[in-house]
């Protein structure tokens, strides 16, 4: 008559506690492993929300072409509206899309406050591609482009600079004497050390000041981060072929993150890798111990098996001491390494949350490799004579 699984887990334990020094080395091998394997998962998790932090405190991934300047011709191309509308129709996984006149810095006035900010003429899209959102206001339309409107975006530092707690919106500043319309608020950027402020116009008013419609550079940004290095390269060869003979820079916002990222992720498979061999390590420690348990208990197993236990209830006790070993010594590790990653995490400010997934990942490869380890050692003392065991 089998046992029932309350009976066969009592026993397990009974077991198990009854050779604490056997027990205690395959609790600490299963151990080792799985806090190898579950610190490796935490780094990586850190490492992720690392260099989401940091993208999201600066602008949007993007990717950019400059016509370079030609030594020979003394002469360099230069960008258009059309150039946007070719891009936009080759290359696929573009979110948004747009160009950006460099302007010298001019004198800017409100009343009696002045200040020199930067000077940008951007096309339709601009914030979109740059990944900012308003703080108040309103972005460009397409009736500010096609009516050739006055109309400017500045940040929070001009902001403040010029209108000293008075509402923006709405309001005239006069640049080099020309009325403009402050419609929109965006943020200072953030890598700014030394901000001086920043304002933007439509490339539409722009060309009317200057009778200039080309566009200094281009910016595009992708739908995933995965996308940008492909983009690049894909822009770079269209931009060539379009303009045969020309030379263009490119470059991304964030190439410094991706490097990072390629890095810690290198560490992270390595530090996988090294998690994943001490946690078979571990499994061959419960498989030897295993060995040595059914040959020391080889008279138990007799005695057993000659008052009525099946050859199922012997091998489903091992493989439950087995699979017991492998819970306890992975579930010290997952606790240990989640105290000592918060401890860390809150030292040097990084960004941790616990994953109820990656413990339930390293618990389940702890177990699998305890009951895999177990198996046939187990298969084994079922198959035992109960004559000669009994005899041992």
């Amino acid at each position: 008559m089998s046992l029932s699984p309350f009976n066969l887990i009592g026993l397990s334990c009974q077991s198990l506690v009854g050779n604490p020094l056997r027990s205690g080395l395959s609790i600490i091998g299963v151990f080792m492993g799985v806090a190898a394997v579950s610190a490796t998962l935490q780094v990586r998790n850190i490492s992720q929300a690392v260099i989401a932090q940091q993208l999201a405190e600066g602008d949007a991934p993007q990717v950019g072409f400059t016509p370079q300047w030609n030594r020979i011709t003394r002469q360099r191309s230069s960008f258009n509206l059309e150039d946007l509308e070719f891009l936009q129709r080759r290359l696929r996984g573009v979110q948004a899309i747009s160009g950006i006149n460099w302007m010298r810095s001019s004198q800017v006035v409100f009343q009696d406050q002045e200040a020199t900010p930067r000077m940008r003429a951007v096309t339709p899209n601009y914030l979109e591609t740059i990944g900012q959102k308003l703080v108040a206001g309103r972005s460009f339309t397409a009736i500010d482009f096609e009516q050739y409107r006055p109309v400017i975006i500045i940040d929070q530092y001009l902001a403040e600079q010029l209108f000293k707690g008075i509402n923006p919106l709405g309001k005239n500043i006069y640049i080099e004497y020309r009325p403009y319309v402050v419609i929109g608020i965006i943020p200072t950027n953030s890598n700014d050390d030394e901000p001086t402020g920043t304002i933007y116009i439509t490339t539409a008013f722009h060309s009317t000041m200057t009778g200039n419609n080309t566009i200094s550079s281009i910016s595009i940004r992708p739908q995933r981060l995965e996308d940008l290095q492909n983009l690049e390269e894909q822009g770079l060869k269209l931009l060539e072929q379009r303009y045969p003979g020309s030379k263009f820079w490119s470059w991304n916002t964030v190439e410094d993150i991706l490097e990072q990222k390629k890095t810690l992720e290198s560490v992270s498979t390595a530090l996988l890798v090294v998690g994943a061999i001490s946690l078979l390590v571990g499994g061959v420690g419960i498989a030897n111990i295993t060995i040595a348990a059914v040959i020391e208990r080889t008279p138990e197993i007799g005695l057993r098996r000659a008052i009525g236990a099946t050859q199922k209830d012997v091998m489903l006790q091992f493989i439950l001491e087995a699979a017991i070993l492998s819970l306890v010594g992975g579930s010290l590790a997952i606790v240990s390494v989640h105290g000592l990653t918060v401890i860390v995490a809150q030292r040097f400010e990084f960004p941790y949350t616990f994953e109820s997934r990656n413990a339930a990942i390293a618990l389940s490869s702890a177990v699998l490799v305890g009951v895999g380890a177990g198996f046939f050692p187990s298969l084994r003392a079922s198959q035992l004579d109960p004559v000669k065991a009994l005899k041992g």
